[in-house]
Parts: structure tokens; C-alpha cells; sequence
């Protein structure tokens, strides 16, 4: 189980691609949210126009060749990454760019730094993460370290220990979480995966994954590195933290 699998190329993924990438562009040109990391990243949280079932522009979301059941969405995020990503911003510390630049910002969603101390908390439980690209690129590609849910699930089943399940959203997980993925850096495989509209990549909602540094070689067209990315929340910390099925990832 490495925790993520690759679809594609499918031309039904394409023809949604196809229909998302003007939008996208369009959103995020109009987008007052100001560019992250010096000017090289739009985080772009639900900016693509796309309805609750997934389609765009009517064009349907492939439910059944993305392998995944069918369920209400949110609008989508439109990760963009522009030359030269990632670059030192006032909004970062020195040590969170280094571990930006140096281990892609690694990182497991689903978490909030909560309260002045910035503590850990589990307060966006999702079902998955559904990844399409809308631009072909080799830059910046996402990165995701193999079988590293399983380790952060038994990591965060002993933080919640002691713990009633209704409350879990309200535990402190900032320690296990940072000494979990320190494993993960130790005993799980860097893997980058670099896509093109009409592939997708569903990842275990428990994976730890993040963003390469843009190579000097590497090019994309004018708009930047696109993705869109699908995370449909779950009712319950509860429910997600229930480990997945034998052959789900």
C-alpha cells in the first residue's frame, strides 16, 4: 500500500481538464488573494467555478475512472506555481522556508495551527485528495513519500488514546505529528510525481506529501504550473481516521 495511485492519461479526464483550464485561468487572474513564497505561489483555495457534483463547464467529473464514489464537492483549490518557486517572503520564517526549499513543506492535510502557540489540531477532516492538472509541466511536481499513512495513523491513534472520539478535533497533536513525519523522512521513499491534463492522482487522506522546488531547467506556459485539487470533507475526525481498506491505495 503506498498510499497513492496514479490514473491515466484518460480521455475522459482530459475532456475535464480541457473544460477546467480556461476557468482556472480566468479565476485566477480576477483572484485578489496576493501571491505566497515571493511571488511564486497562488495557494488559489475554491476558486474554480466547478458544481457540487465535480463537472465544469458541463462537463462531468469521471467519478467511475478516477475509481472514486461519487459525493458533494467544494469549489476547487487551483495550486499554481510560477518560476522560481519557492522564494524567501515576509510571511515565512527562515526555518519554514529552509524546510520548504529543503523538504518540499512536507506536510499532512486536514491539520490547523490553532491559537497564538500554533498548535496542531485536526480540524479539516477529508475523505481524500483528488489531484488534476490543467497545465503540462515538469516543474515543481507534487512529491508524496510512500506508506507514510500508515505511519502517521498509528502516530495519531496514540495521540488520541485516552481520548474520547468526539473531542478529537480538539487534541494537541502538534509533538506526534512532527516526531511521526521525522519518521517518514527516515523510512519512507521521496517520490515525485509530475502530471499533465488528462492524468489525476487520488492520495490516502493520511499521506504526507508537498511541492518540489522549481528546477533551473524547468518551464511551464505563461499561467504557471496549475493543479486542482479535491479534498470533500468528512463528517467526523472519527470517520477519518478510520484506516483504509487492503488494495484502497
Amino acid at each position: 500500500m503506498t498510499g497513492w495511485r496514479k490514473i491515466g492519461p484518460d480521455p475522459a479526464i482530459l475532456r475535464w481538464s480541457q473544460a477546467a483550464h480556461p476557468l482556472a485561468v480566468a479565476a485566477l487572474a480576477e483572484s485578489a488573494e496576493p501571491l505566497r513564497c515571493g511571488g511564486t505561489w497562488a495557494v488559489g483555495l475554491d476558486l474554480l467555478p466547478n458544481a457540487a457534483d465535480g463537472s465544469v463547464a458541463g462537463v462531468a467529473l469521471p467519478w467511475q475512472v478516477l475509481g472514486l464514489t461519487p459525493q458533494p464537492l467544494h469549489r476547487a483549490q487551483l495550486s499554481t506555481v510560477h518560476p522560481g518557486y519557492p522564494q524567501p517572503s515576509p510571511d515565512e520564517t527562515e526555518a519554514a522556508y529552509g524546510f520548504r526549499l529543503r523538504r518540499d513543506s512536507a506536510h499532512l492535510d486536514g491539520l490547523l495551527a490553532v491559537g497564538p502557540g500554533k498548535r496542531r489540531m485536526v480540524r479539516e477532516p477529508h475523505a481524500w485528495i483528488l489531484g488534476l492538472p490543467l497545465t503540462t509541466s515538469p516543474a515543481a511536481p507534487l512529491v508524496v513519500w510512500e506508506g507514510s499513512h500508515r505511519l502517521m495513523q498509528a502516530a495519531l491513534a496514540r495521540a488520541f488514546a485516552g481520548h474520547a472520539p468526539e473531542s478529537w478535533g480538539e487534541v494537541d497533536i502538534t509533538e506526534a505529528y512532527q516526531a511521526a513525519r521525522a519518521d517518514v523522512f527516515r523510512s519512507c521513499r521521496r517520490v515525485e510525481l509530475p502530471g499533465r491534463p488528462g492524468e489525476a492522482v487520488v492520495m490516502h487522506r493520511h499521506l504526507i506529501h508537498g511541492v518540489a522546488p522549481w528546477s533551473a531547467a524547468a518551464t511551464a506556459p505563461p499561467e504557471g504550473r496549475i493543479v486542482a485539487y479535491f479534498r470533500p470533507l468528512m463528517a467526523s475526525v472519527a470517520d477519518w481516521m478510520v484506516p483504509a481498506q487492503p488494495g484502497d491505495f
